[in-house]
């Protein structure tokens, strides 16, 4: 980088800083489409960018699965042993390209320095933000953290961005790997268990499906779903925990490494001391996997790869409802 590269950089990270100041490009490219995002924001988008950067893990995957070229550097979670980008990414579009850590904390000097022709925001609920990003680059914004199915947000961002095709080309991809997998399944002789997802913080259990991800693998691979699993609200506490005595296995998203390693310990250990707990029969038949906690929060690379994952467990253990 240049030294007048260099003081224009420092200049737009000071006002970044400061939150405000005049976006770090004199204006759009002339091949620019303005269109709007979830939130209400005009967008001067690149018709074709060279340099994306996702602002969250799952933004990543989605403009890698959109075919979009990524900028030199992506960030990825700082927490839960994560100091690369999730196993279950496309090795491709990341060659070459460094991660930086951006969640909790949020790295703006480090997303400058990427030098982005356009950023996609999964996390428009934190509404200071979009106005940071867009004094670096073109920045779409959508909370996709708000509740709804993930793919209902992907879908629209694909629409939004002209990648309608690509869009369809994975949910192809995707049904008929579901489709694969169901018969697998079938064939080992689980396709009738009752499963759910299962999470325990601050002394309460839940199954429900954050974002999605896990309902929507456990239907297209026709297992039976617990009904519990529809109210993301619904929580147990140690005593209430028997109220899930007719799920057959359930899956529990975990962190990375020895970190990973160590609060999934925690959890079990703590658990452990529940009698309610030790006398489900997932507990006392060991019917409990794991899974990496970014494929939870919903893209399309975290979507096939929960699939697959269930897959691998339900048929290297046949009959496991017998």
């Amino acid at each position: 980088m240049s030294s007048t590269s260099m003081g224009a950089t420092a200049l737009v990270l000071a006002l970044l800083l400061t939150g405000c100041g005049a976006a770090a490009s004199s204006g759009p490219a002339a091949t620019a489409t303005t269109i709007k995002d979830p939130q209400g924001h005009p967008v001067a988008m690149p018709q074709q960018p060279k340099a994306a950067l996702g602002f969250y893990t799952t933004d990543v995957d989605i403009l890698m699965t959109l075919g979009i070229p990524l900028a030199k550097s992506q960030p990825i979670r700082g927490d839960s042993g994560f100091t690369t980008f999730p196993d279950y990414f496309p090795t491709a579009p990341l060659k070459d390209v460094e991660p930086f850590a951006n969640y909790p904390e949020y790295n703006y000097e480090q997303v400058l320095r990427a030098e982005p022709d356009f950023i996609l925001n999964g996390l428009g609920y934190d509404d200071k933000v979009h106005p940071r990003l867009g004094q670096i680059a073109p920045t779409y914004t959508v909370d996709a953290f708000d509740g709804k199915n993930w793919e209902t947000h992907f879908e629209r961002t694909a629409r939004d961005l002209g990648r309608t095709d690509r869009y369809t080309a994975w949910k192809d991809a995707y049904t008929k790997q579901a489709a694969e997998a169901r018969t697998g399944i079938a064939e080992a002789g689980n396709s009738g268990l009752t499963v759910a997802t299962f999470g325990y913080w601050e002394g309460n259990g839940s199954i429900a499906c954050y974002a999605g991800v896990a309902c929507k693998a456990f239907d297209d691979l026709g297992l039976k779903r617990s009904p519990l699993s529809d109210d993301d609200k619904l929580t147990f506490s140690p005593e209430q925990l028997g109220r899930l005595r007719d799920i057959d296995a359930v899956w529990v998203s975990v962190g990375v490494g020895e970190q990973g390693k160590k609060e999934l310990t925690t959890m079990l250990d703590t658990l452990g001391q529940s009698p309610a707990w030790r006398a489900l029969p997932f507990v006392k038949g060991k019917r409990i996997f794991t899974y990496n906690m970014e494929m939870a929060y919903g893209s399309p690379s975290g979507q096939q790869a929960f699939l697959e994952q269930v897959r691998k467990d339900l048929t290297a253990n046949p009959r496991l409802g017998g």
